[in-house]
């Protein structure tokens, strides 16, 4: 009777060290500073651009106020040359870039967690081929791939931009997740999982997949950053639509108003820290992945606590 409990309850027993693990690794993220600040950071732009049609007071595109007027209580960001309110562009622009960041992020991670995971695991000819591919596309200059192709794409609006991107940007997310899934594949557990008779995608999506989750945390992390940059590089540059809302088309307007040079501070410096902010955002969230993933920062975190407690005190 004690053997059938025992072994009724051992793939439970077996199952919640694992589970324990994953919710420690939570707990630590969540409850580590730099990512809180992270967080707060990232959940502040979120939050504009899901209640941007609540937030924004007026038409992004309607020329009827005042051009060139500074900050003030009606026009919280001022106003364009053209009398158009910089705080409801900033508003529709930061749901705009905060789409084509994500999407493009999204599909960046998973066609290079798709294409370097599969060639790492099945290796031989399919890992030749999928590695030649990766290589061109590591080979080839993002920024001018992305402005041939605009080129040829007229009056492209931001959510195009994001796919583009992810299309063209996954190359060095499959680099790493192939080299990943190499270092994993020749395991035991990856082996019992083979001889047991899974199939390929499922070992590789519980088996190996669950193993890298701190390197898709930060792959997808900088992934999004850089679609956010690509986007606002190629508005500022003039390869999308002028008159779609964006942080790069604010950039782009400012530009061409010479904003800059009229000392219209408030048309450039909102975008412009937007985008910074938000880049040190998913940097705190990775530095915070990185210290509770990596064991060189914990056995370091660990000596310098058993430094602490063993020196006297005055």
């Amino acid at each position: 009777m004690t053997t059938g409990v025992a072994a009724e309850k051992g793939p439970v027993m077996t199952g919640n060290p694992v589970r324990r693990k994953r919710f420690r690794t939570l707990r630590a993220f969540v409850k580590n500073p730099r990512a809180i600040a992270g967080m707060m950071i990232l959940g502040l732009f979120a939050g504009l651009a899901i209640f941007a049609p609540l937030l924004a007071r007026y038409n992004p595109q309607a020329s009827v106020f005042l051009p060139m007027q500074p900050p003030s209580a009606a026009h919280w960001f001022g106003t364009t040359n053209t009398g158009q309110d910089l705080f409801s562009q900033f508003v529709w622009g930061t749901q705009a870039t905060m789409m084509v960041g994500i999407g493009g992020g999204l599909i960046m991670t998973v066609l290079g967690v798709t294409i370097g995971m599969y060639a790492g695991y099945k290796g031989g000819t399919v890992d030749a081929i999928l590695n030649v591919l990766t290589n061109i596309f590591l080979v080839l200059p993002t920024l001018a791939l992305l402005i041939v192709i605009e080129s040829y794409i007229r009056n492209t609006t931001p959510l195009i931009n994001g796919l583009i991107i992810g299309l063209t940007g996954w190359a060095w997310g499959a680099r790493v997740f192939r080299v990943q899934t190499m270092s994993l594949v020749g395991r035991d557990f990856v082996v019992a999982a083979k001889l047991s008779g899974q199939s390929d995608l499922r070992i590789m999506f519980t088996e190996i997949l669950p193993n890298t989750y701190s390197i898709l945390a930060s792959n997808l992390m900088y992934s999004c950053l850089g679609s956010i940059l690509a986007e606002a590089g190629l508005a500022y540059l003039g390869y999308e639509n002028v008159n779609a809302n964006s942080w790069g088309t604010i950039l782009y307007w400012a530009s061409s108003g010479n904003a800059m040079l009229t000392g219209a501070w408030w048309w450039f410096v909102p975008p412009g820290i937007a985008i910074a902010l938000v880049g040190m955002s998913f940097a705190l969230m990775n530095f915070a992945i990185d210290q509770i993933t990596n064991p060189r920062l914990k056995s370091g975190k660990r000596r310098r606590k058993r430094h602490v407690t063993a020196t006297p005190s005055a």
